[in-house]
């Protein structure tokens, strides 16, 4: 039941993008065809679920005080945690670059719609702020932290997809001039964040 409280808040109540807003540079670049956010934010939750889990080996057997005992009780004090930035940016540029290579190879033409925002997803601060937000609430296994990166990407992905088809749909209807382009796109951004508010008030 844990794991289901903890997907459901990742994807609804604590959405990346409509309760923290990470990741709204991509977010608002590609949402303008519905194949290509479909792309990235695959590419996302791909990233978010394997780079979190192991963004949380990393603080439990490495970083944090006393993570190292298992290698010899000299190291029972030692605490690297200062570190985490670095190795949490390292692992997650990793990933992506794997990512990019997968999507170059078996599927070019969503690698070029994506263009130059495929390998920036390695500074996408979702990926980033999903690996710090492991870390501070100290989630109890590695299956928990799992759920949460899935749950994670899956709100960011439902997210970009839902602003992308209705973005498509604004071509045939008469956006006033001032509001055309990313105007209209923050509007709509807003009022999808207000709707999932009300995924607040859910008691889990």
């Amino acid at each position: 039941m844990e794991h289901i409280n903890i997907f459901i808040k990742a994807v609804f109540i604590e959405n990346m993008i409509f309760a923290y807003f990470l990741g709204m540079c991509s977010y608002l670049a590609i949402s303008k065809t519905v194949k290509s956010a479909v792309g990235l934010g695959l590419a996302v939750t791909f990233v978010l679920s394997i780079s979190v889990p192991v963004c949380y080996l990393l603080e439990k057997y490495v970083l944090k005080a006393g993570a190292l005992e298992w290698l010899s009780t000299d190291y029972k004090t030692v605490d690297i945690s200062f570190l985490s930035f670095i190795m949490f940016i390292a692992t997650i540029a990793s990933i992506v670059q794997l990512v990019e290579m997968i999507v170059e190879k078996y599927a070019p033409a969503l690698y070029s719609s994506l263009g130059i925002f495929l390998p920036l997803i390695a500074v996408n601060c979702s990926i980033l702020g999903g690996a710090l937000f492991m870390q501070e609430r100290e989630y109890a296994s590695l299956g928990e932290a799992t759920v949460f990166a899935f749950g994670s990407g899956v709100g960011w992905f439902l997210a970009i997809v839902a602003l992308s088809a209705i973005r498509e749909k604004l071509r045939y209807s008469n956006v006033p001039g001032p509001l055309r382009g990313l105007g209209i796109t923050f509007i709509l951004t807003g009022l999808m964040a207000i709707a999932f508010m009300s995924f607040m008030g859910i008691s889990l």
